[in-house]
This record gives structure tokens, sequence and C-alpha cells, in this order.
């Protein structure tokens, strides 16, 4: 059974800040973990402030990403570039670094991940703090449908075909199951109704699915941002 805990926030500002101590305490903890990413605009700022700051990691941190878009890697609707100035602050070995790789074709791409994500796993690795967004239309990550779900089993990763016509790699909830700490992060205009749907555990909601292998899940909300 998956527990879900919420956190409120007056503001996008509160939530903002609250995001940016809680992921710079994850990246500078010590012992070899790894920390999963989020696209989209809400972890944005967090990944911007701690950019400016100094970041004094153990040498075994790896960060990896829930999804990212199948464009290039420079391209503005990257989730890897977007994220750039975070990346570049912590200057990580590539081999610490675990990007989708769009420049392969896509199904390439997406076993390529899949592989890296497996290697992690298996080197004992954990994956402690896991960002998650939500959709307006209840997808996380790009799971956007039940299809996804069923597709995903016995995976890491998947290419997938996102609604507004282009093509993603996402991680599965195969391996959120193995995130310690999986948060939710949801602010902007439209998504009540997903997190309303989200707090009530709603079955047929795509996100509230792909979290049942976790024990324990967080919602971070600024319902007025």
């Amino acid at each position: 059974m998956t527990t879900l805990t919420t956190r409120t926030f007056s503001s996008r500002a509160a939530l903002d800040t609250a995001l940016t101590e809680r992921l710079g305490r994850a990246l500078t903890a010590r012992g070899a973990s790894a920390v999963m990413l989020a696209g989209g605009s809400t972890p944005m700022a967090a990944y911007r402030s701690l950019a400016r700051q100094p970041l004094v990691h153990d040498d075994r941190l790896h960060v990896l990403f829930s999804d990212e878009r199948y464009v290039p890697a420079d391209s503005s609707a990257s989730n890897y570039h977007q994220s750039r100035p975070l990346l570049d602050a912590l200057a990580l070995p590539a081999e610490s670094l675990l990007r989708v790789r769009t420049e392969l074709p896509l199904d390439e791409a997406a076993a390529a991940y899949d592989a890296a994500l497996t290697t992690l796993l298996s080197a004992g690795i954990h994956i402690g703090l896991g960002l998650l967004g939500l959709g307006a239309d209840g997808h996380t990550a790009s799971l956007f449908t039940p299809g996804d779900i069923e597709r995903a089993r016995g995976r890491y990763a998947l290419a997938v075909q996102r609604p507004d016509g282009m093509s993603a790699v996402s991680v599965t909830p195969e391996l959120l199951a193995t995130v310690r700490e999986p948060v939710f992060v949801v602010a902007g205009a439209g998504k009540e109704h997903a997190v309303r749907a989200l707090l009530a555990q709603d079955k047929s909601l795509v996100a509230w699915r792909a979290v049942q292998g976790c024990a324990d899940v967080e919602l971070w909300y600024a319902p007025d941002a």
C-alpha cells in the first residue's frame, strides 16, 4: 500500500525555497547515491538557485532524469538542456550523469537508458530523492496512458509517443519503485483536477498508478502559483 503525504505551500516562492533546500541536501549527501531530476517549469527555479551555490558533493553522486523528450540535447525542449546550469555546477563525470541519448534512434535511446539504469542499480547505488511532475491530464514523467503503464512492465525505461505528437523516453513504475523519496512537485494553473485525483488516490489516474510500487510518496503543491 502506498502512503501519500501532502505538503501545501502558500506561494510559489515558498515552494521554490523548500525545494532548493531539499534538493540541495540530496545532492550533497555523503555516500554513493543518485538523484532523479524532473523536467517542466516547476523545479527550474530550484535548479537555478542551486547552480549559484557551492555544491560540494560526494564523488559517487549520480544524476538521472525522470524522462526526456526526443529532441536534440541542446534543444530548449530538452529536460537535460534546461537543467544544464545545475549540471554544469555539479560537474559530474560523464559516467555519473545518466541522460537519454537522443542522438540515437528512439528505440535505441530507450534501450540504452534502460541499460544505464540497470547498471546503476546493479552496482548497489540507491536513488534517494526522485522528483516528479504532474500534468493537468494526470500524467507523470512521460507516462500518459494506462497503455504506457502496461508496456513498461519488465523495464526501467521505455519509448513513449506523447499526446502532443512528440516522442519521449520515460522511466517506468518499476524504476520509480526503487526510489526512496519520490516527490511530486506541482505548481501552476490548471492542475487542480489532477491534484484532487491524486489526493483521492484515484486508481484511474496514471500518475497514481505509476507510484503504486512505492511505499511512501510526497506531494508538494502550491495551489496559488
